[in-house]
């Protein structure tokens, strides 16, 4: 038998491992099933589908889903609420990847460059 590259238990270490259905995902939310279909139809969130067609969900997934639910329970429109959510992870990665060519570049990354 081949050894296993991975044990059981690391799915439950995998935050883009599909754990979570539909119903369990807008339990933990505190929202509705309505709320998770809209934020796929707004193409902030992608749920995995199960064998059997069943949406499933990621603990990623699932906090990217309550960043939108906090806007839209502060009164922020869900198209709306989805859009700042992918603007907000798109300036948060390119500031990762911003400190990381400084880094590489030898500079200090508390001095901006000139």
């Amino acid at each position: 038998m081949p050894p296993r590259s991975t044990r059981p238990t690391d799915i439950l270490d995998d935050d883009d491992y599909p754990a979570y259905t539909m119903g369990r995902a807008a339990e933990m939310l505190g929202t509705t099933p309505a709320f998770l279909r809209a934020l796929g139809e707004h193409r902030l969130i992608t749920p995995l589908r199960s064998e059997g067609g069943h949406r499933r969900y990621s603990r990623y997934q699932l906090r990217i889903a309550a960043r939108a639910r906090e806007l839209v329970d502060q009164g922020t429109a869900v198209e709306a609420a989805c859009r700042i959510v992918i603007l907000e992870d798109q300036l948060e990665e390119a500031q990762r990847i911003n400190e990381q060519l400084r880094v590489q570049g030898g500079q200090s990354p508390s001095k901006p460059s000139a």
